[in-house]
């Protein structure tokens, strides 16, 4: 079990990530809050050791799409919220960047996973790869083909 201390830091550090995480996968500001406060109780119970920092923060990641996950196939998940709620809940984003929000949220998740964790948290397909179980080259391809249905979502070049 990780210290007071530890937890704290790491709330304090990654807390934004892993709701932006979690709203991203979620939609929804309620689940969200309790997804978060279930990956910081699994970062609090957990004994293993980090090799870094990424190390830490790529096993947060992993740990928040899982509970995410989780989540969306409990049983007891039974009220959706529109889209219209959620970009009003994402209100550090500028308004001319809704309509690419919502074209990247209607992606399957596979795509949209890859696509946020690149471009949104800045990982690199290798980094990407690791965090989310898959190999560079299939980080490339999901790269590819989600980027090719937002061009044909969004229209234009991309």
């Amino acid at each position: 079990m990780r210290s007071e201390g530890e937890v704290n830091r790491a709330i304090e550090q990654y807390s934004d990530m892993i709701r932006r995480i979690c709203l991203y996968h979620l939609k929804n500001g309620t689940d969200t809050e309790d997804v978060f406060q279930t990956v910081f109780l699994k970062y609090l119970l957990y004994d293993g050791a980090f090799h870094d920092a990424e190390h830490e923060k790529a096993w947060l990641i992993r740990v928040a799409i899982n509970a995410c996950k989780d989540h969306m196939r409990s049983l007891f998940r039974h009220r959706a919220v529109s889209l219209e709620e959620l970009t009003e809940q994402a209100a550090d984003i500028p308004p001319q960047h809704f309509e690419v929000l919502e074209a990247v949220l209607a992606l399957p998740a596979k795509y949209k996973d890859v696509i946020y964790l690149h471009y949104f948290e800045g990982y690199s397909a290798a980094e990407t790869g690791r965090i989310l179980g898959k190999k560079e080259n299939t980080v490339y391809s999901l790269l590819s083909r989600g980027r090719a249905l937002l061009k044909e979502t969004l229209g234009g070049d991309l």
